[in-house]
């Protein structure tokens, strides 16, 4: 019999028969952690444990402790419990079920409506098919026989989606008596699933288009042991308390109204946060040289046909008619930075030339994935577009690199998750200059020594990109920053530069964003301290409660003497006792209380407290009010 030959990431070779299964291989090589080996990366491609190996290759384990092995975990349990839906209904059509961020879906047509008091009876059917630990086996079929086969079992959806495949032949898998169009992969069997909850379930358009029926979505999550799933869900009861749309009412920060869904309305306490970021991004941009420029919110049809947003992103876009031609709302601010640029001539000695913008876009989004802060119609972005010299990218990457760091660690996050994009199907540019600019950003990464995910085929349609992902106190994770190397845009609009030969040359545009949306942004902190901001963020910093009437006229010169400092204090001198105004300051989660009794108007001081550590002593004024200029000025970040 041949032999393959197997090179583990370890640096191990080892000789194996050809035909042999990726679960013998594992068991041979790792007899002691086999169990927690879920699936394996071969050269470049992740295969369940179910494959052979019929030639030489590398090897890479994969568990549940690394995101791809997380996301086939959480993918294997969404047909689970499509599984156990089909088994107790009748006339059930499957849509999909994909893995998400934290847990699974699966989108299910059928005449009963499906609620949450239904979730009891479906886990139990969940549990019977885990503990029948039934194999999943993948089957590769002609197109047509998969769409005979979706057609007698009645799945329309499943029929829709193999016709738009253009391969001649298509996958699918099977555990027990259930069968799903899939490409995999899935764990070995489905007792590898150990636990699997129920979280919801919502109503969602087929494939997202309120043109379709309407699916019934069961959202769940699975995890290996029980201990990681209590944890989980004791996480989730935490992030419905620390949800921004509740805390945002509670804290008077931002509303949503009917007459403008989508669009926020922010309050003067959300206003204080969203200026202070605002400024805090100003000062930090200014001292690396970025000059800042604003560009119109409306600009004519015929600039988004030369910067490809017309062929590429005109569903996403709001229009208008001025003077009988057509105008566009601007879903990003690029276009607009290239009109700066090229307004003027330029030298290779201005260059790198770094223009920022906090710019007001706007993008069209289906009412049913509106979502708060998060997902909106109208917000503010951080852009900025560096232009450079070719031999400048690299150099120019790995200074954002380390600025986008500074800006998350400044904010309180300390964990992060680095992508990288390469070139998509919908593509504008030639493949060489496409190969340039990805070639530009895995160097800068290198060099860097920051770990990152590939992945192929997700970049913008105008350049590759890298994207950064922040964790929050939750141990959530949150896609924020941007960093992408276009050619193409300045070859659209004919940008130049005189290079030091005397001759005309093309400059490079590096898009950045550091927040992404300004808003978003505001709501990830809402949710990551709670809404307890730290002091430099807070919208009132101290507030001032004089113990009864005659402490009023010594609290009102200890609020003045803060005021004077441009500490954002108040004065909570209404007639309500003591301790109802104390529990009014935890609850709108100000950082810090000054109360005034004889004692303190003695001494000149105050009594402070702390938000949730409480009485800390007391101090003079002067020294107080020192002391929070100084956190404000450091951002003192608790």
């Amino acid at each position: 019999m041949r032999q393959v030959k197997v090179t583990f990431d370890s640096g191990n070779v080892e000789v194996f028969d050809q035909g042999i299964t990726l679960k013998q291989v594992i068991k041979k090589a790792f007899p002691e952690q086999s169990s927690k080996i879920i699936a394996v990366r071969v050269n470049d491609r992740i295969a369940g444990l179910y494959e052979t190996l019929e030639n030489d290759a590398e090897i890479k384990v994969l568990t549940c402790d690394e995101a791809d092995g997380m996301q086939i975990f959480w993918h294997s349990a969404s047909h689970i419990m499509a599984q156990a839906v089909k088994s107790l209904y009748k006339n059930v059509s499957l849509g999909i079920g994909p893995a998400v961020a934290n847990g699974f879906y699966y989108d299910f047509h059928l005449s009963e409506t499906i609620s949450s008091d239904d979730f009891v009876k479906l886990e139990k059917k969940i549990k019977e098919i885990i503990k029948e630990n039934q194999l999943f086996v993948k089957k590769v079929l002609t197109k047509k026989e998969v769409i005979e086969f979706f057609e007698q079992r009645n799945e329309p959806f499943k029929v829709e989606l193999i016709n738009e495949i253009d391969d001649e032949t298509v996958s699918i898998f099977q555990n027990g008596d259930f069968v799903d169009l899939c490409r995999g992969p899935h764990v070995y069997s489905t007792g590898v699933v150990k636990h699997i909850k129920l979280l919801s379930v919502a109503g969602a358009y087929w494939r997202g288009d309120e043109r379709n029926p309407v699916m019934q979505r069961i959202y769940g999550v699975a995890f290996p042991k029980k201990e990681q799933l209590e944890n989980h869900l004791r996480i989730l009861e935490e992030a419905q308390k620390r949800d921004h749309r509740k805390l945002g009412k509670e804290l008077n920060l931002f509303s949503f109204h009917v007459e403008g869904p989508g669009f926020p309305f922010w309050h003067s306490n959300g206003m204080v946060i969203y200026n202070e970021i605002q400024d805090y991004m100003r000062n930090l941009l200014n001292r690396r040289g970025y000059q800042e420029i604003k560009t119109p919110v409306i600009l004519n049809e015929d600039l988004w046909h030369r910067s490809g947003h017309w062929d590429n992103y005109k569903n996403n876009m709001y229009f208008t008619t001025i003077d009988e031609q057509t105008y566009a709302v601007k879903p990003m601010n690029c276009p607009g930075g290239l009109l700066v640029y090229k307004s003027e001539a330029h030298s290779y000695k201005e260059l790198p030339l770094k223009l920022s913008e906090m710019g007001l876009v706007h993008r069209h989004e289906k009412s049913g994935v509106l979502h708060g802060l998060f997902r909106v119609r109208q917000f503010t972005q951080d852009d900025a577009h560096v232009f450079c010299t070719e031999d400048q990218i690299e150099d120019e990457i790995i200074k954002l690199i380390d600025l986008i760091y500074e800006v998350y660690t400044n904010f309180g996050f300390n964990e992060f998750f680095v992508e990288l994009s390469t070139k998509p199907e919908k593509a504008i540019g030639s493949d060489e200059i496409w190969e340039r600019a990805e070639t530009a950003l895995k160097n800068a990464l290198i060099k860097k020594e920051v770990d990152y995910k590939l992945n192929p085929g997700e970049g913008a349609f105008y350049g590759p990109k890298i994207d950064f992902h922040i964790r929050d106190s939750l141990s959530r994770l949150w896609q924020c920053g941007t960093i992408q190397v276009d050619f193409s845009m300045p070859e659209r609009f004919e940008l130049e530069y005189t290079g030091q030969d005397g001759q005309k040359h093309r400059p490079v545009m590096i898009h950045r964003a550091i927040l992404g949306s300004v808003e978003r942004f505001i709501g990830i902190l809402i949710e990551h301290y709670g809404g307890a901001f730290p002091i430099w963020l807070a919208p009132v910093q101290v507030v001032v409660i004089p113990v009864s009437e005659k402490h009023v006229e010594y609290a009102k010169t200890v609020y003045e003497k803060m005021a004077a400092n441009s500490i954002r204090v108040k004065l909570d001198d209404r007639s309500e006792k003591l301790g109802y105004k104390i529990r009014n300051a935890e609850v709108q989660k100000i950082p810090y209380m000054c109360i005034v009794g004889d004692k303190e108007q003695e001494n000149n001081s105050v009594s402070v407290r702390k938000h949730k550590k409480g009485d800390v002593g007391s101090v003079d004024v002067e020294s107080f009010v020192s002391d929070i200029i100084e956190q404000i000025k450091r951002r003192v970040n608790d």
